[in-house]
């Protein structure tokens, strides 16, 4: 495993040259300011008359056209979502790219599954916070910052790997320390995460506990509180201190509780789907079903999105959420 720190990298290979942010939501803010602030000569790519381009102007950014902002540049940072960066790439950046010129990544869903493939004469690197972006700009501006990845897929140049290691310097990244990884790996792991833990698995957990105690009797109110309400204190002990110190901070009759049965609601079936939808991953067919989602207008996702938002539980949540302060 390596890892890159402060003391690891020359932000001097950047002094002359051009990067273009392409892109203005959380990670395109935080990264294009952050970069902006250490020095480096930061240009950000919108569609004219978009939201955006005003938002980007009066934070003093020097903003363009995405064709005339990609012309201008030698790294083209790409963070727009995924499933219009391909549009975006053939339309306005591949025929603006000169030989030499760097394309940059803060997910490699693209590059790996060839939606993108530049030409051979041009770089292929990610630098990618493991964060939000209002987490990257913040911690930045209390002078740290959060940890990341940077990943070189091609190194035309030869120096590849040193430019998006000060992109993450600049970035705030080499604070607190960024990992040397893949795109491949960088790729599969992230979808999976989210697929099966951190979104999908998770609220799914979520949703299954709140039915199960008010198909009980009990009520919504406090069945909300007691599966979801609640996770944010766990999740905080679990990343501030690790599994351990989770258990250590939560009474025994909590610890014993969880230990002892906690293998019988994330069961070896459980498991098993992880395995199949990691293949699904590794294998293209889920970048496939999202190409064809998006062609087809997003009818699954928004038949989803719909389904979602009829949730019990976003009802009594959104009701508690007010009480306590958290949502207007």
């Amino acid at each position: 495993m390596k890892i890159y720190y402060e003391k690891n990298v020359d932000m001097n290979v950047l002094k002359d040259k051009t990067i273009t942010v392409i892109g203005y939501g959380s990670q395109g803010m935080a990264q294009s300011n952050n970069m902006s602030d250490s020095g480096l000569n930061v240009v950000v790519g919108l569609r004219k008359g978009g939201k955006s381009w005003e938002i980007a102007s009066k934070d003093g950014m020097n903003v363009l056209s995405v064709e005339e902002a990609a012309k201008k540049a030698d790294i083209i940072h790409i963070l727009i979502p995924d499933e219009i960066q391909a549009t975006v790439y053939e339309k306005s950046i591949k025929p603006n790219l000169e030989e030499g010129n760097t394309i940059s990544f803060s997910h490699g869903y693209n590059i790996h599954y060839q939606y993108i493939q530049p030409p051979e004469n041009i770089n292929i690197t990610m630098i990618a916070p493991k964060g939000p972006g209002s987490m990257v700009r913040k911690q930045y501006l209390e002078g740290f910052g959060i940890p990341g990845l940077v990943a070189v897929e091609r190194d035309y140049s030869g120096n590849a790997l040193e430019m998006a290691l000060a992109m993450g310097k600049g970035c705030g990244l080499t604070r607190a320390g960024v990992l040397e990884t893949t795109f491949k790996e960088e790729t599969e792991t992230d979808l999976f995460g989210e697929q099966a833990v951190l979104c999908g698995g998770v609220t799914e957990l979520i949703k299954s506990g709140f039915e199960t105690l008010v198909e009980a009797g009990y009520q919504p109110e406090l069945a909300y509180f007691e599966t979801c309400h609640e996770l944010k204190l766990i999740v905080d002990l679990i990343y501030e201190k690790g599994f351990a110190g989770m258990w250590h901070d939560v009474s025994n009759t909590a610890e014993f509780g969880g230990l002892s049965r906690r293998e019988r609601v994330v069961t070896n079936d459980a498991k098993n789907e992880m395995k199949k939808i990691l293949d699904e991953i590794q294998k293209g067919k889920f970048a496939k079903e999202w190409a064809l989602e998006n062609q087809a207008g997003r009818p699954m996702l928004n038949r989803l999105r719909d389904i979602e938002g009829e949730l019990d539980i976003e009802k009594v949540g959104s009701k508690l959420r007010k009480l306590c302060g958290l949502e207007k």
